[in-house]
């Protein structure tokens, strides 16, 4: 199927340099939307037991953190801005940071899984 879709000449520009994998930017983008709809909040140890339990590929596409948690990342990502952030603040801003990628790598993992066996 060909689909023929309008954008500014900026997101023009940084799909330029993503030619080949349009389809999947597509996909991963659908995909994170209809994850969305399931509004599967979690916090940060719902989150590290859910990956320790050797979750389907749905199950970690649909990670998502609370309101209250992204909050506080956003509370701690901004006293580190104005560098008034304790050290105490900074171990916790990195542990969430961290968590954060971990659960990228995985839903990056989970996506190619679900793309190689629909």
């Amino acid at each position: 199927m060909q689909i023929t879709v309008e954008v500014s000449e900026e997101l023009g520009k940084q799909l330029q340099q993503f030619q080949d994998r349009l389809q999947e930017i597509v996909e991963r983008g659908l995909q994170e939307l209809l994850s969305e709809q399931s509004s599967n909040f979690l916090d940060e140890k719902q989150i590290i037991a859910l990956l320790a339990s050797q979750p389907t590929p749905e199950q970690i596409l649909a990670i998502r953190p609370s309101p209250e948690f992204q909050a506080r990342v956003s509370d701690l990502l901004a006293q580190s801005k104005v560098g008034t952030l304790s050290a105490k603040g900074e171990a916790e801003l990195e542990r969430y940071l961290t968590i954060e990628h971990l659960v990228r790598m995985a839903k990056a993992h989970a996506f190619d899984q679900l793309r190689q066996n629909p």
